[in-house]
């Protein structure tokens, strides 16, 4: 519950993340962080409500789902930053399929921006044991003038949906169908089912994976690079659907931190 009675008194967890705003908050205002997914729904009003000055953003991966770009774009006060290159062009750019174990995807299409100002995120401790080792305010190991404000890192998954129902807030239409995290159209860290789940609701956009790793493949043989037992587009997607984190001449795996 958001308001919880506990043995140093009452704690609304909804008058600390709004306390917290109008104590931290800089001149130059907040840099919002913005994905569209039910914990960015919850700070962006948490940072309405609490009258600090603020410029959200939404990265734009360029293998967002429909339906999450057009409820985003539907947000008035959200800016939309498009990335200098495409999820497709970036597959070919690294020589290999993103990987649970290198995302490097996330570092160049999702996590740009807010260079020099403190940041609103909506990162939570319980959505992992890595999340749950990080600290509600804490700098950016990649960039020391960013720093990070996650107001509701003590809240819960039951927590997050209570504010938006309690607050009436509309939030992406995908929830509704099942869906419980948000994110990249067959993003391997959703698991192999959730990516062919996606696959088939989302037919054009597995075609357009299938195509960049053919184009990936020309590029790693005109580079003089090995390829493996793979011999199309079409083996490397029914690898990189399988579940395994790693093909034999994978090479450059570097974890990223992922919203």
């Amino acid at each position: 519950m958001l308001i919880e009675n506990t043995l140093f008194g009452i704690e609304d967890k909804v008058a600390i993340a709004l306390d917290m705003l109008r104590t931290f908050e800089p001149p130059e205002g907040y840099y919002v962080a913005y994905s569209g997914g039910k914990d960015s729904t919850v700070i962006l009003d948490l940072v309405r409500r609490s009258g600090v000055k603020y410029d959200a953003h939404y990265n734009r991966t360029t293998v967002d789902p429909p339906e999450l770009v057009r409820f985003i774009r539907a947000q008035q006060d959200v800016i939309e930053n498009h990335p200098e290159m495409s999820m497709w062009d970036l597959i070919i750019k690294k020589r290999q399929p993103p990987t649970r174990r290198a995302r490097y995807c996330c570092e160049v299409l999702k996590e740009g921006g807010g260079a020099g100002r403190i940041i609103i995120t909506g990162v939570r401790a319980d959505e992992s044991v890595k999340r749950s080792k990080r600290r509600q305010i804490e700098t950016c190991y990649r960039d020391s003038t960013r720093s990070y404000l996650h107001i509701i890192f003590h809240w819960s998954t039951e927590e997050v949906w209570e504010y938006i129902h309690s607050r009436k807030i509309s939030y992406c239409s995908l929830y509704d169908e099942g869906f419980e995290r948000l994110g990249c159209i067959c993003c391997p860290l959703g698991g192999p089912k959730k990516q062919l789940i996606e696959a088939e609701r989302y037919p054009k956009y597995k075609a357009l994976y299938i195509k960049a790793f053919q184009r990936m493949l020309d590029k790693k043989i005109a580079d003089g690079l090995s390829v493996g037992a793979w011999t199309s587009g079409e083996d490397v997607w029914e690898w990189w659907t399988t579940g395994k984190e790693k093909e034999p001449d994978c090479e450059g795996q570097v974890y990223m931190f992922d919203d």
